[in-house]
């Protein structure tokens, strides 16, 4: 499994990058072979304040719906375009072309109190 270690993690399987202010957010590679083939994802907060931990969208496999967890609280100020027609992308590159939503962070250091790659990899085991 791969867990870049630049990004940030939650006991949810969300990963976060961050740039000033704007995160970047989507679900782990632990997340996306657990879940198996996606085929649909399912988010609409574009334009919502939201706080940690808050739902703000789902993503649907073949076999199970699983919700998706903010891991910072912020403004959702954008939405992957691809994943409406290619939800599969989330499976074949996670960090990369999968991403979720992109955000404005109402508070930087909540980033910082997120899981480092190594102590994700030990929840996960």
């Amino acid at each position: 499994m791969n867990f870049p270690e630049n990004l940030r993690y939650t006991k949810d399987h969300e990963w976060v990058s961050l740039s000033g202010t704007t995160a970047t957010i989507g679900i782990t590679d632990f997340a996306q072979h657990e879940l198996g083939d996606i085929v649909y994802i399912d988010i609409s907060a574009k334009g919502k304040a939201l706080v940690a931990e808050e739902v703000f969208g789902s993503v649907e496999a073949v076999k199970t719906v699983s919700d998706l967890f903010l891991p910072v609280a912020g403004t959702i100020t954008d939405i992957n375009p691809l994943l409406d027609s290619q939800p599969e992308l989330v499976n074949s590159d996670p960090y990369g072309l999968g991403w979720m939503v992109k955000m404005t962070v109402t508070d930087v250091a909540d980033f910082e109190k997120l899981m480092n790659a190594e102590a994700y990899k030990a929840t996960v085991g």
